[in-house]
Formats: structure tokens, C-alpha cells, sequence
């Protein structure tokens, strides 16, 4: 069996597509930025806002769902109203609600910003994404995609650290604000220089000549879906899964499985979907949508952990943990170009993706491999190797996802692989807290079975920390109880540190499975005017 996919018309750009390039990626970075950015501040904007740590996390929850929303339907809305129309709608509004939550005086008025932020936030990765696979020729779509991962990858490595700075050295309130002049620039670029390519016009023609119908239903059900996912996904360790005593993780299960299955029924059948879900059928680009939701899972899950490890365990503040994370952000545009030279000399992307995610693996083996009596170097390392095996299977998935991918679906396509990359991000951190919690008791449990006086390792251990408080403080029955409170304390922490190894053990081997999938995968060559793959 052959696929044939033509080249698209390149008239999206007025002069250099390069020049468009360097612009449209710019909102895509700061959209990105924004998920991850304001993760380090949230305590701070729940003081600044007379709020609990547990309220100030719906910051970072109503930003999520409501980019979910939009992300599946910005091919319906680009179709609709213009790429160009919509794309520049999406920086203003984004610019906009960002200075508004930089502005905020309550935690409600930030969270209603935020919404207004994920709604036009959600537009930008596909519609950059798109803009960019347009303006450059299908031998260059290695290129295409290098640069807009440079946006996609670099922001959730560099928003932790940024946030970290900007909190400790101004105030939270930064976070938001340098979205507006960053936004700014990026919008007066993309209104000189973008322009909607000729298969985008004429569709919009067509369906300015046909009865407006808007799917009303397959939107309320996608809404329903997506702020069920979001916020059990958010508040589901909180609230103790499926043991929650009130009910409301088992709610938010059910509405989210039911809502799920009447949106998959009602968009197939749908002559006007909102969300078009025929892209999963081409087997390339469902197989590149699983590999870089997994991805990024375990991106965002060990983007988790290791702060998480290093301030716990190590003792470092949010900027130093940053800083140790940063490094791999410089390896990771190193990388990139050489990808993006390789799949223009007509490399299949299968071979970087796997390796790539072998990578990946590897980094996450050694993580789990660490102890407590590391340098930071030795964080440094694996953390790069992990960014640097993203940035060899990222490029190269997006060329392949979109290879056999026909020209009338590709909006559909680019709206769901970005919402795949995002859930992605999603899932990865709440698995990481919770694996990370359930392990935590475990190995107290277990560490604890052989700590009792009959044990001679706990019975010296004992005896020494006993005596050395005893010279402390004078005090027999004071030195017994602070020396029994050293070897509790021994024991979290030795729990908690397997804790967090065994998460990066779970990464490891998750991305090692995912080689699997790119076996199933067609040959994936950009190469320039018609390209034949056969299966």
C-alpha cells in the first residue's frame, strides 16, 4: 500500500520564512513557559493573596483545563476565522490576560484571568506549529519542526528557574507580567509578516459558502471532558483517588469516562466536528501522538521529582534547584540543529526517534541508580542526557506525525497532538506525586519492620546518638527521645529518597517499552516535492 501526500502552497510568509520562523516560535515559548513558570511561585501568590498553598494550586489547574479546551478545536477556529486572524487574536487576548494577572488583587480574580490565559494560550502551539510545517518546503520540515521544538522543549526547562529568579529577586507578580512586553513584540512581528497560505483561503471560502453549523454538543461534551481531566489529575492525590470519602474523584472518573465516549460517538458521526479525531486513524501519526505523550510525561514527571528530591533531601531553594536543571536547556539547542541537519539529508526519523528514546531510558536509569551523597554534577549529567534524548526524538516525531497526514486534516492534527503533548505533561506530574507518595509509605513501612531495640545495627545507632545528645544537653530522658527522633527521621528520609529513585526506575522503563511503538511506525523520510511511503 502507498500513501501520496502533496506538498502544501507556500504562501504564508511575505519574504524570509526564516524571519517568520524567529517570530511565530516566540509565542509559542511564552505559552509553554506559562505551564510550568508559575509553579515555583505558588506559595508565594497564595500569601501575596491571603490564600492556602492548596487554593493557590487551582492557578496552575484552571490554566491547564482551560488550554485543554481549546487546544482539539484551534483547527476548527483557524478554518473558521482565519489562521492569521485567529493566531493574533490568541497573542493579544494572551498578552492581555497576562498583564490582568499580574495585576490581580484576589486569588478569585487571578484564577478567572488564568481561564481567559489558557483560552488564548491554547491557540498558539498549533497555530505556530502549523504556520511553520506551511512556510517551509517538505525537505525542510526537519527544520520546521527543530525550531519550533527549541520553543517546546526549552520553555519547561527553562519556566522553573526563570519563575525561581523572578520570585526571589522581584516579586511573583513578574511571572506574569514579562509575558506583556514579550507579547507585544511577538504580535506587531506576526502581523507584518504572516499571511494564510491558499489551501487555508479557499477552505475558508467554502465554508463561508455553506449554512453555518456549530456543534454545540460535541463542544459542551469536550468541556466537560477536559475540566474533569484537569482537575482529577490536579486534586486526585489530595483528595485520595478513589478513596475519597466525599465522592468527588469518583465523580469527576465517571463524568470524565462518559463524557469521553459521547464525544468519540458524536464528533465521527458529526458532518461538522469541533474536534476532529480521523487524524488517529493514519497509523504514523497515532503512533508519534502516543510516543510524545508518554515523553513528555516523563519529562514533566522527572521535571518534578528531581526539584522535589533536591529540595527535600539536598537542601537546595527553588532558584539553586534551577540552576542545577538548567545546563541541559544549553545541551538541547546544541542538539537540535544537528537533528534538524540530519532529517533534511533524508535520515528516517524512526532511527532518531528510537534512539532518542533509548536516551531517555538511560537518563532515568541513572537517576535511579543516585544517593544521598551526590555532588550536583552528578544531577547535572543525567538531566542532560535526558533533555538531550527528547530533543533527538522530538523533531523527528512531528516530521513523521504529519507525513502521511492529508492537507485538509492537518489543522485537526496539529490541535490534537499539541493537546496530547500537554495532557502528556499533565499526567506525568501527577503520576510523579503520586507513585512518589505511595512508594514514600511503602519503604517506611518496610524500613520500619526491622527497627526495634533486638536489632544490633539500630541498638548501637541508638546508643551513639544517645550519648552524643546526652553531652548535649544534660539531660538522660531528653538524649533517649531526641535519639530515637534521628533514627525516625533517618528512616523518612531514606523512604523518601527510594521514593523518588523508584519513580525514575518507572520512567526508565516506561520509555524503554515505547521503543515498541516506533516498530509499528512507516518509513518517515521528508524528502522534497511528492513523497511515497510504503507500509
Amino acid at each position: 500500500m502507498t500513501d501520496t501526500v502533496l506538498s502544501p502552497s507556500r504562501s504564508s510568509v511575505t519574504g524570509n520564512p526564516w524571519l517568520l520562523a524567529a517570530v511565530v516560535v516566540v509565542p509559542t515559548f511564552m505559552e509553554v513557559l506559562d505551564t510550568t513558570i508559575a509553579v515555583v511561585a505558588l506559595r508565594y501568590i497564595a500569601g501575596g493573596l491571603s490564600a492556602t498553598v492548596d487554593d493557590g494550586e487551582w492557578v496552575l489547574t484552571s490554566y491547564l483545563a482551560a488550554n485543554a479546551v481549546i487546544l482539539p478545536i484551534t483547527g476548527w477556529l483557524s478554518a473558521h476565522l482565519g489562521r492569521r486572524n485567529y493566531f493574533l487574536a490568541s497573542i493579544a487576548i494572551f498578552t492581555l490576560s497576562s498583564g490582568l494577572c499580574g495585576m490581580a488583587g484576589s486569588l478569585g480574580q487571578l484564577i478567572l484571568f488564568r481561564v481567559i490565559q489558557g483560552l488564548a494560550g491554547g491557540g498558539l502551539q498549533p497555530s505556530s506549529q502549523a504556520v511553520l510545517l506551511d512556510a517551509f518546503p517538505r525537505e525542510k520540515q526537519g527544520v520546521a519542526m527543530t525550531l519550533f521544538g527549541l520553543a517546546a522543549l526549552l520553555a519547561p526547562v527553562v519556566g522553573p528557574t526563570l519563575g525561581g529568579w523572578l520570585t526571589d529577586e522581584y516579586e511573583w507578580r513578574w511571572v506574569f507580567l514579562i509575558n506583556v512586553p514579550v507579547g507585544l513584540l511577538a504580535f506587531g512581528g506576526c502581523y507584518a509578516l504572516l499571511r494564510d497560505p491558499d489551501y487555508l483561503t479557499r477552505q475558508r471560502n467554502e465554508l463561508r459558502s455553506r449554512p453555518f453549523h456549530f456543534d454545540s454538543i460535541g463542544l459542551s461534551l469536550l468541556v466537560i471532558v477536559m475540566v474533569c481531566w484537569e482537575v482529577m489529575l490536579s486534586k486526585g492525590q489530595q483528595w485520595d483517588w478513589l478513596g475519597d470519602p466525599f465522592w468527588r474523584v469518583q465523580t469527576l472518573a465517571a463524568l470524565f469516562t462518559a463524557g469521553l465516549v459521547a464525544l468519540i460517538f458524536w464528533e465521527l458521526r458529526s458532518p461538522n466536528p469541533v474536534v476532529n479525531f480521523r487524524p488517529l486513524a493514519e497509523r504514523n501519526f497515532g503512533a508519534c501522538c502516543i510516543i510524545i505523550f508518554c515523553a513528555y510525561a516523563v519529562l514533566y514527571g522527572a521535571s518534578t521529582s528531581l526539584p522535589g528530591l533536591l529540595q527535600s533531601l539536598f537542601g537546595y531553594n527553588a532558584l539553586n534547584a534551577g540552576l542545577v536543571m538548567s545546563p541541559a536547556g544549553f545541551f538541547a539547542v546544541l542538539a537540535m540543529p544537528v537533528v534538524g541537519l540530519m532529517l533534511g539529508r533524508k535520515t528516517d526519523a524512526r532511527w532518531l526517534i528510537g534512539a532518542g528514546l533509548l536516551l531517555m531510558a538511560i537518563s532515568n536509569y541513572w537517576m535511579s541508580q543516585m544517593n544521598l551523597f551526590i555532588s550536583p554534577s552528578q544531577v547535572v549529567w543525567p538531566r542532560v542526557v535526558l533533555v538531550l534524548g527528547l530533543s533527538i526524538c522530538f523533531a523527528p516525531a512531528n516530521v513523521a506525525a504529519y507525513l502521511y497526514t492529508p492537507m485538509a486534516l492537518r489543522g485537526a492534527a496539529v490541535g490534537l497532538l499539541s493537546l496530547l503533548r500537554n495532557e502528556g505533561g499533565s499526567v506525568g506530574t501527577s503520576l510523579a506525586q503520586t507513585f512518589q507518595q505511595r512508594r514514600d509509605q511503602f519503604h517506611t513501612l518496610r524500613l520500619g519492620e526491622s527497627l526495634d531495640p533486638f536489632n544490633p545495627a539500630a541498638q548501637s545507632f541508638l546508643e551513639q546518638a544517645q550519648a552524643r545528645f546526652l553531652q548535649q544537653t544534660g539531660d538522660p530522658a531528653a538524649a533517649q527521645q531526641l535519639a530515637w527522633q534521628a533514627l525516625e527521621n533517618l528512616r523518612e528520609q531514606q523512604s523518601s529518597a527510594l521514593a523518588y529513585f523508584d519513580c525514575f526506575w518507572l520512567f526508565a522503563v516506561s520509555m524503554l517499552a515505547l521503543v515498541v511503538v516506533v516498530l509499528v511506525m512507516k518509513r518517515s523520510v521528508a524528502e522534497k516535492g511528492t513523497h511515497i511511503g510504503s507500509e
